[in-house]
């Protein structure tokens, strides 16, 4: 089974994501924490939640996404498909994160926030990795890893405005403080246009296979797999995730323009209903139909070939052992319609034969 292991750009990206995080907590805590976060949240510039946050709800947002994620990094030693690594460690900081809604709030604020960014990562490579296993990289806009390249750096871009963003936030200079708001919500709303953009590509390459690649559309169901094992299975995943993703990304950019004493922000019901539970589904889905079992390390127009040569050479076998059973030469590899040395010209006698 593969082994997990992080390479040199990835630690380093999760370097930087704790060390955006980490640092505004600390410059929060030293500057802006209330001795009691229970007498007055709502003015407590060291809770961006404006409220206490329920214990209860947490607890349970936080077993749905331990569990699931737990499954992911089960789901990757089994099946491989390294390639989605980010997508587990998302879940780990997103747990992270909810576990600081117990009292560390701007912690628990960006560690939500921020991760989802891994999340959206995952995503991006997966559909250069699906397009380039199924060799339709044509009906795509940009070529497989090419798409990988352009929206994984449209994630880290938007990645550091958005942490750029939510550490100018905790300055004590309330213009600061407001710049910093103006910048997260700048990085959100450059990381929807880029994902709304993704999906549409997604959706135009769905479509086009559909139509020009028919045979290729049904491959799985004509050779007798069942359902969750068609890779139209795991397209269908693919659009559960985006769709939740998009469902929060929205969220997230309305309730930063709101404000952070806005109506969306204050509700904790908001938080859960159109966060939490899209972020979870947009994962989840993949414990079901994780891309290892859809997704070899071979390409499916090379395995289409070598199943094809090897069917001609059985055949070419069987030919040459009937041929033997009835007492005649095996075909040796000679052009169609070209005579052997051993045979007879037609209307021609041999030694023996009378006039």
């Amino acid at each position: 089974m593969p082994a997990i292991r992080l390479s040199s750009s990835k630690s380093t990206l999760l370097a930087l994501y704790l060390l955006s995080v980490l640092i505004p907590m600390v410059a929060a805590r030293d500057r802006w924490c209330a001795p009691d976060p229970f007498l007055d949240p709502e003015n407590d510039l060291c809770n961006p939640l404006r409220y206490i946050a329920s214990n209860t709800l947490t607890s349970v947002a936080l077993a749905c996404f331990g569990v699931t994620t737990a499954s992911l990094f089960w789901s990757m030693y089994l099946w491989g498909a390294k390639f989605m690594l980010c997508m587990p460690i998302g879940g780990v900081a997103y747990c992270i994160g909810l576990a600081l809604r117990y009292g560390i709030y701007i912690g628990e604020y960006l560690f939500v926030v921020l991760s989802p960014c891994a999340f959206i990562a995952a995503v991006y490579v997966l559909l250069g990795r699906l397009a380039g296993h199924l060799n339709t990289g044509e009906y795509l806009l940009v070529r497989p890893h090419r798409v990988t390249v352009v929206f994984v750096t449209s994630d880290i871009i938007t990645f550091l405005i958005q942490a750029a963003g939510g550490g100018t936030s905790t300055s004590k200079n309330l213009k600061t403080r407001d710049l910093g708001q103006k910048i997260f919500l700048v990085g959100l709303i450059l990381q929807l246009v880029s994902f709304f953009f993704f999906t549409t590509l997604l959706v135009s390459w769905t479509i086009k296979v559909h139509k020009y690649k028919p045979a290729l559309w049904a491959k799985d169901q004509h050779e007798g797999k069942p359902w969750y094992l068609d890779w139209r299975a795991l397209l269908f995943a693919m659009y559960i995730s985006c769709a939740g993703i998009l469902v929060r990304s929205f969220y997230r950019v309305i309730e930063i323009s709101q404000g952070y004493h806005g109506h969306l922000a204050t509700e904790e019901g908001f938080f859960y209903t159109l966060d939490s539970l899209p972020l979870l589904f947009a994962i989840g889905v993949y414990v079901a139909f994780w891309p290892g079992r859809f997704i070899s390390s071979t390409p499916l127009h090379h395995a289409i070939d070598a199943e094809a040569n090897l069917h001609n050479k059985s055949e070419a076998v069987l030919a040459n052992d009937g041929l033997e059973l009835q007492g005649r030469p095996a075909v040796t590899g000679r052009p169609a319609g070209t005579p052997s040395s051993d045979a007879t010209p037609v209307g021609s006698r041999t030694p023996d034969e009378k006039p």
